[in-house]
Parts: C-alpha cells; structure tokens; sequence
C-alpha cells in the first residue's frame, strides 16, 4: 500500500509540473491510455478473458471512475495538488454515505459526524484558497494563471472527482468474479474514451480555435513525464490492487492517506513551497475524520478497489 501511494504521489508531481505545458486532458488521456495498454497486455499473458457489454454494473465503475479522473486532473492542475489530494482522499466518507441508498447499509452516527467534520474542513479550505506565496515572492495563483474562482472550481471538481470514486468502489462490489486485470483493462478503456471527449468538446465550444494538443515547444522531457504519468499510474494501481485484495480494505485504506503527505513532501523538497496555517488545518479536519472512520471500520465492510 505504501508503494501504492509513494506511485501516485510522484504521478501527482509528474503533473503538478507538467500543467503549465500540456492540457490538463492531454495528461489525463496519457494516464488512461497507457493504463489501458499495459492492462491489456496482462489480461493477455495471463490468458484472462477480456469483458465489455456485460454486466451492467462493469459500466458503472467505468463511467464514474472516468468522470472522477476527469475531475480529478482538472482539479490538480488548476489547484495546490497537495490539496486536492487531501479532498479526493474523502471518499471512504462518500462511500460510507452512499451505502444507505445504493446498498442498504445504514451509516452509523459516528460515520455522520465525521462526514460534518470533513465538510467543515473543505469550508476551511475554501475559506484559504489564496495559493501559499513561493519562495521568490510571487503568488502561486499568478504563476499558474490560478484565479480565486477557478481554484473554487477545482475544490468543487475534487469534492466530485472523491464523490464518483465512492460510487466506483460500490460497483466494483458485484465485480468480484471478473479478473481484476480485464476491470481495469475496460475502465481504462472508458477513460481513454472520455479523454478525447473532454478535447474534443474544448474544439467544439471554441469553434475556429487552434485544436487542443500538445503544444509546439514540447520538448522530449515532456513527453518523458507523460508516459511517466502513465508508467506510475499504472504502477500504483497494481500495488494498490495487490494490498486490497491480501488485507483488510477498511485498515489499508489508512495508509493511503500517506498519499497527501508524499506528495506535500515532494512539494517542499522541489520547490520549498510553504502552506499556510488555514489550509493545514482544513486538510487536518479532513484527514482526521477520514481516518477515524476507516479505523473504525464502518465505512463499507466490502470495499475491495482502490480510487481512480
């Protein structure tokens, strides 16, 4: 597990670098794609049998996997990654709310108090969304172009992008009799698809614009980090597959809480940013509640997949 988020952490700096160069859907497609090939090729060498009309409920875990991706990227490169992390990281508390209506589980009223603590966090947390300012003086906000209403619109996209990760995870609950690499194989599939909708739909909101690609300084390095993107993608979708399938989901699900601190880690080590006292704390009341209901093991006693 750690392994698991140690490859999303550097997924998420692989990203975090690359937003200011490539279209935020340029790096998701190469996240998706590359999973996709590398999925298939191992349901191919272990002789597995690939699924994708049937059943319904594969689509389900694929279609909501692919809107939190897309959500997911929108909101780490329009936003602190650390941050966003830290909000797409609630969705034991989204899952354990969605079991009422989609499973018939009740939530116990511990699950609910943590679910307000961590809305009061995300409240704290769009009360700072002033970026921290960089070592040089400068704004994080001008650096990348970042306004006060797009980076509400990135914690907004987060807050989703956890939201469709819980509903994933209940559908993948009816999908344990399907090879786990043929699963994978099809949401990547899905994702891929969605992808090039999201650059399709820029060119057709902005009709007689220049297509939405790679720009044309793109240098080698670039290209380097996206099929790095993919490369730790798919890495940490394989250890985090591995650790939900040997051991207890509710207790895993902890560490991948880590994710958050890896990625801010890097974050300090690369550029020195600095986080100002209202964003850690919103992210404490977040991380917090997250954890104790995971503890406590009443989130969804069968989660058996990680997040997108």
């Amino acid at each position: 597990m750690l392994l698991g988020t140690f490859a999303f952490a550097v997924m998420a700096v692989l990203i975090n670098e690359l937003k200011e160069e490539v279209p935020w859907q340029w790096i998701a497609l190469a996240r998706s794609s590359l999973a996709m090939v590398f999925g298939a090729g191992l349901v191919l060498a272990a002789g597995a049998q690939f699924v994708f009309w049937r059943p319904r409920i594969l689509w389900m875990r694929s279609l909501a996997g692919s809107v939190s991706l897309l959500c997911g990227f929108f909101a780490m490169t329009h936003y602190d990654v650390s941050v966003v992390l830290t909000l797409t990281n609630m969705y034991p508390l989204w899952v354990a709310i969605l079991s009422w209506p989609l499973l018939g589980q009740w939530p116990t009223g511990d699950t609910w108090i943590a679910a307000v603590v961590g809305v009061i966090g995300v409240a704290v947390l769009s009360f700072g969304t002033t970026p921290p300012v960089s070592p040089l003086g400068i704004a994080a906000s001008q650096v990348a172009g970042t306004t006060h209403w797009s980076a509400t619109i990135a914690i907004f996209a987060a807050i989703v992008s956890a939201l469709t990760s819980a509903i994933a995870l209940i559908g993948l609950h009816k999908l344990h009799t399907i090879d786990s690499r043929a699963v994978v194989t099809h949401f990547s599939f899905v994702s891929t698809m969605s992808c090039l909708g999201a650059i399709g739909a820029v060119a057709f909101a902005q009709p007689g614009s220049e297509p939405l690609g790679l720009p044309a300084s793109a240098t080698p390095a670039t290209l380097i980090m996206l099929v790095c993107v993919g490369i730790a993608a798919t890495a940490g979708q394989l250890f985090l597959t591995k650790a939900f399938t040997t051991g207890s989901p509710s207790r895993i699900s902890v560490i991948g809480l880590a994710q958050t601190a890896f990625t801010m880690l890097f974050q300090v080590i690369l550029h020195g940013q600095q986080f100002s006292l209202i964003t850690l704390a919103g992210m404490a009341l977040i991380v917090a509640p997250t954890a104790w209901v995971l503890l406590r093991g009443r989130a969804v006693a069968d989660e058996t997949d990680p997040p997108t």
